[in-house]
């Protein structure tokens, strides 16, 4: 397409020639691109790049006053925020992150024709209307997401690769943006594909879980069909919520019905048993040793609660990875990371909103995990507020978990949906944006569609402790472990590819670049700082390894539910947490 425009099928804005034309004719502005145009070169990604981040900073200099300790627990929902042209400020967003005087804000700029007419002021503007989340908001949807231990480092590289490619004349909107710019069409289609079954089943078995959790509170009298439809049609209300930037009231009231839940279970598990007969169906002993969770055949008594230092069972390849990957998907949370970062008011933030939520999660849940493990021992349960014996103190923990469970699936599936509309919905049907009357309407249609299909997806499969392990395995791990170090090995190699009199201009238009091929990768290679390139392709290397052993122990672990039991899904009134149907 944008061949058709410079009437050659080459990128002509490619030149080693010193000696280039003053002015180019044939180069298009960014507001008159395609939405993913292959020919827009790394080179301009970077200096509008820079020149966004140089507004950021501005911004933040003239601003008055600062993030107070009370705004950080109940942030707001948005902020006023001024709009920038080469003459200073033009115009100002209202407390809705709309603009008030940029008419552009609500054209269908997913419209070539609409987009011919506008300037590159009113393109820009339309960019900043959409980042409207502060850090602190942020910092309760990362924790609302679950970000664990080990997945700082991965943020910490996709932080520094979107400060270093998203600007406001090309706005990076989702995770498939970052494979695009780096490695072409290819690379962005099979990340939006993992990043669309990821989320879609994240949404699914949460509505299970709340739909598990509302049988046990029903003692299983209530169909267990229904107990988990009833959470898919709340859900279409909640998927309401468009902005992240509102979302971060609902995700702050979630990470406090969290704790609630760990100090209610901590105190009811230090003075009760655990629920022994659930352990059978998702705890540790459950995974790798049945025989220490199997009662006396004799006498009915439980065997005693029992530590291991090690594996509990060395020779339990598939309850080992198992268990490994049930802790990817407990702390997985960087595949939201770009989402969170292109709907912020200053991306730079993002990292003080990540550090943030690392060290509250890592403190919380490092401590309820060895507080339920000393008590419980190989009766851990996967839902450890299930794992309570007292039915008072489970149907309090179901409750307040439902709640805050409901949050988590959406922001699941806002995300989810804004993945499937910015990349298949405006990029090949012209969908008008989301920030549009139109595309209003689309997002409150689309939204219960989406929960059906997720529902559907989840109530099928027997096994809901393998499915956890198959998302974890084929796509929680590919986008917090093994993407980033990629991503960001093509990254930082172009990055220090450039030497100083190359890159991008924009008078004319042209990219200048004196070599190509082996040489240029050899030299971004060792340009920079080499013992990072050396740690990213380690990392890469052991986070596929963990991607291969995952995927054959959930597939095998998953075939054999299928095996015993292909009745036991959502779509019938038997609960599996019933271990006496009637």
């Amino acid at each position: 397409m944008a061949g058709a425009f410079v009437g050659n099928g080459g990128d002509p804005r490619m030149s080693v020639d010193a000696a280039a034309m003053d002015t180019y004719a044939g180069y298009i502005s960014p507001q008159q691109r395609l939405l993913h145009d292959p020919n827009v070169t790394f080179e301009e990604y970077r200096y509008y790049a820079e020149k966004t981040r140089a507004e950021e900073r501005a911004l933040k200099e003239t601003e008055v006053g600062s993030t107070g300790f009370m705004q950080i627990l109940f942030p707001p929902k948005s902020s006023p925020k001024p709009v920038f042209n080469s003459q200073g400020a033009v115009g100002e967003f209202d407390d809705k992150g709309t603009a008030r005087r940029q008419s552009s804000v609500n054209a269908n700029l997913a419209d070539m024709s609409t987009r011919e007419v506008i300037s590159m002021e009113e393109w820009t503007n339309a960019s900043r209307a959409f980042r409207t989340a502060t850090w602190a908001a942020c910092f309760y949807l990362i924790t609302t997401d679950i970000l664990g231990p080990f997945g700082v480092g991965s943020g910490y590289l996709l932080w520094r690769i979107f400060l270093g490619l998203d600007s406001y004349e090309f706005p990076m909107k989702n995770y498939g943006d970052l494979a695009f710019r780096l490695y072409g069409t290819v690379p962005r289609y099979i990340v939006n594909i993992l990043q669309s079954i990821q989320l879609i089943c994240g949404v699914g078995l949460i509505v299970i879980s709340n739909g598990q959790a509302i049988s046990q509170v029903s003692k299983f009298r209530l169909c267990y069909a229904i107990c988990c439809l009833i959470w898919c049609i709340v859900g279409f209300g909640v998927g309401q919520v468009r902005t992240l930037a509102k979302y971060g009231w609902l995700a702050n009231a979630a990470i406090w019905m969290n704790l609630m839940i760990m100090f209610i279970s901590m105190g009811v598990i230090a003075h009760s048993p655990p629920n022994f007969a659930i352990s059978t169906l998702g705890s540790a002993g459950g995974a790798t040793l049945p025989d220490d969770i199997t009662p006396d055949p004799v006498t009915g008594i439980y065997p005693p609660v029992k530590h291991y230092n090690g594996l509990p069972n060395p020779s339990s390849l598939i309850g080992s990875i198992n268990g490994l990957m049930q802790g990817v998907y407990a702390y997985g949370g960087a595949q939201l990371f770009i989402e969170f970062m292109a709907e912020m008011k200053r991306p730079h933030d993002f990292i003080k909103a990540m550090w943030g939520a690392q060290f509250f999660i890592y403190t919380c849940y490092m401590v309820y995990g060895c507080f339920v493990y000393y008590y419980q021992g190989q009766y851990s349960y996967q839902i450890a507020y299930q794992g309570v014996s007292p039915y008072g103190w489970q149907t309090a923990g179901n409750m307040i978990a439902v709640i805050s469970g409901i949050i988590a699936a959406g922001l699941y599936g806002n995300i989810g949906i804004k993945v499937l509309y910015n990349n298949i919905l405006m990029d090949l049907f012209k969908f008008p944006p989301l920030t549009t009357h139109k595309g209003k309407v689309l997002w409150a249609v689309i939204v219960p569609i989406y929960w059906t299909i997720a529902f559907i997806i989840a109530a099928s499969i027997p096994d809901f402790f393998g499915l956890v392990s198959v998302v974890a395995a084929f796509c929680i791990i590919q986008f917090c472990y093994s993407f980033p170090p990629a991503l960001a090995l093509g990254y930082f190699i172009k990055k220090h590819a450039m030497r100083a009199d190359e890159g991008f201009d924009p008078t004319t238009g042209r990219v200048t670049r004196h070599d190509s091929g082996m040489k240029r990768w050899i030299r971004g290679f060792t340009g920079g700082p080499l013992w990072m390139n050396i740690f990213n392709i380690i990392y890469l290397g052991g986070a596929l390894t963990t991607f291969i052993l995952g995927a054959y122990a959930a597939i095998d672990g998953i075939s054999e539910a299928f095996a015993a039991n292909p009745q036991l899904n959502a779509f019938s009134c038997n609960s599996p947490l019933n271990l006496n149907p009637s």
